[in-house]
């Protein structure tokens, strides 16, 4: 939903073969995978539903260890529950994704946290090669993940307090930033996925 074409023109403008599918034997033949996504967590999950990519997706990411990069809302999805239409997600990641706290936000930041922000790594990982502590990247969300085991989490960003703004779990990583839309950061971290 939502930024479908614009992840794609990514891949063409760096001459990596990619498709948009939601085909069961694209899926099965697809060497990664990307879960990308703007809107809502609840039309999100019916979607998936509806589509019937659930199964095939579980066998490829949990079975097969295809690696998966979930953006936006594609990272919310995988978390256990989202309070955006209060519904279960495909649950990859032990969390949830909740709504930002404007008790913690004070007065002056907005919800959604619009523009560009850094990100703080936590630990070392091959996503994130080459890239260094003042890299931009672009952000448009009122939701974030928050995760149960902090091993899951690969960085966080702050916007009035510290949120989770990636997370790996073995082949499953996803960004709460748009590699997309981040310019020559967001051209990096998705040239290191494609070399995983």
């Amino acid at each position: 939903m939502g930024n479908l074409i614009s992840v794609l023109n990514k891949f063409k403008r760096i001459q990596v073969p990619a498709i948009i599918s939601s085909s069961v034997l694209d899926i099965e033949n697809a060497h990664k995978l990307i879960l990308p996504g703007v809107g809502q967590y609840a039309y999100g999950m019916q979607k998936l539903k509806e589509l019937g990519i659930l199964e095939i997706l579980n066998k490829k990411v949990i079975e097969e260890k295809t690696p998966i990069l979930g953006i936006c809302l594609g990272m919310h999805l995988f978390t256990k529950f989202g309070y955006e239409g209060e519904v279960e997600g495909i649950g990859w990641i032990n969390g949830e994704t909740v709504k930002f706290d404007h008790n913690r936000l004070g007065k002056t930041l907005k919800v959604p946290h619009m523009g560009w922000n850094s990100v703080t790594t936590k630990k070392d990982n091959p996503l994130f090669k080459g890239s260094n502590a003042g890299d931009m990247y672009y952000f448009v969300h009122g939701y974030h993940v928050e995760c149960d085991d902090t091993e899951d989490i690969l960085a966080t960003t702050t916007y009035g307090y510290e949120f989770v703004s990636c997370v790996n779990k073995g082949n499953i990583y996803g960004t709460q930033f748009h590699p997309e839309k981040s310019h020559k950061f967001g051209f990096k971290l998705i040239k290191n996925f494609i070399a995983l």
